[in-house]
């Protein structure tokens, strides 16, 4: 379980490199036909608003179908954002319907099965926690073990938490300064965030959500000490319990250390979207554009 944050890093790489394969390949067809030559004669037509248009709706990644004051985004165009706003300057604060809205909504996204079942394959293939065993029992475990551990840390850091001490679970971006600027103002939001009232608080919601959600998960459905046989006839081995104060804290600094990464991509994921866009809307280099 410690493994987890080196697990997800690894996810996220292969994550973003298909999601932005996928939008290339996807726009190829697209950029073949705005490069055909015109008929001879035929007046060439004045530049197009629809970029802008395209633009206009890239950086439009609230709606209402998103719920007040949430997104539709998502990060690499794969992973759920929906906590993340974007120049949102003053917005009212969420309730508590809201907040557990959201955090069903992200726990229980349709990506989320395919990113925990990838999880519990990296961890199968490492023997991380040997308490679940090999095999598909092994492997169903270890995948409901990470599916389970994902959802508790949403909803306590995310929507009971934020709920019982009136904090805002939201990321707001920052959108301007400089790269060490933005990082440590998107590094210090796992310590101050903004409550209910608008000021600034200590995030109470996520470092203690965080500990409280490591720790149910640990002591609750996480494997216990156990003899197992052996390939030896009569020799027994004993595998650890996994139920410790010290796993506890090492999956809750694990936690910890994955929200803190993923919480700079969000401050830069605006950014890396347009790029993604104008790159794969600009059509390609012919010999009938050079002649031009």
């Amino acid at each position: 379980m410690p493994t987890n944050f080196l697990l997800r890093l690894t996810a996220i790489f292969v994550l973003s490199i298909a999601s932005a394969t996928a939008q290339q390949s996807g726009s190829s067809p697209a950029s073949s036909t705005e490069t055909q030559p015109p008929a001879p004669g035929a007046q060439t037509p004045s530049a197009p608003q629809e970029p802008e248009k395209e633009t206009k709706k890239e950086s439009k990644t609230t709606s209402d179908s998103a719920g007040p004051g949430t997104s539709n985004d998502r990060l690499f165009f794969t992973l759920p954002n929906f906590l993340t706003l974007e120049n949102a300057g003053h917005v009212p604060p969420l309730t508590s319907h809201q907040k557990f809205a959201v955090a069903l909504r992200g726990s229980f996204d349709y990506v989320q099965y395919p990113w925990h079942a990838f999880l519990a394959g990296i961890s199968q293939a490492q023997d991380s926690e040997p308490g679940y065993g090999q095999g598909w029992e092994g492997y169903g475990k270890r995948f409901a073990a990470s599916f389970a551990d994902g959802t508790i840390e949403n909803f306590m850091t995310g929507a009971v938490l934020p709920s019982l001490l009136r904090q805002d679970p939201r990321y707001f971006q920052l959108g301007h300064g400089s790269f060490a600027h933005r990082t440590l103002y998107a590094v210090s939001r796992n310590l101050v965030t903004r409550g209910d009232s608008g000021k600034n608080q200590f995030n109470f919601s996520e470092v203690v959500g965080g500990a409280m959600a490591a720790a149910i998960s640990t002591y609750s459905y996480h494997p216990k000490g156990k003899l197992v046989t052996t390939t030896t006839p009569g020799v027994l081995r004993y595998i650890p319990s996994d139920r410790t104060l010290d796993n506890t804290a090492k999956v809750w600094a694990s936690q910890y250390a994955y929200d803190m990464m993923t919480i700079v991509l969000k401050e830069f994921w605006p950014g890396i979207r347009r790029k993604l866009h104008k790159t794969t809307s600009e059509p390609g280099i012919t010999i009938e554009n050079i002649k031009r």
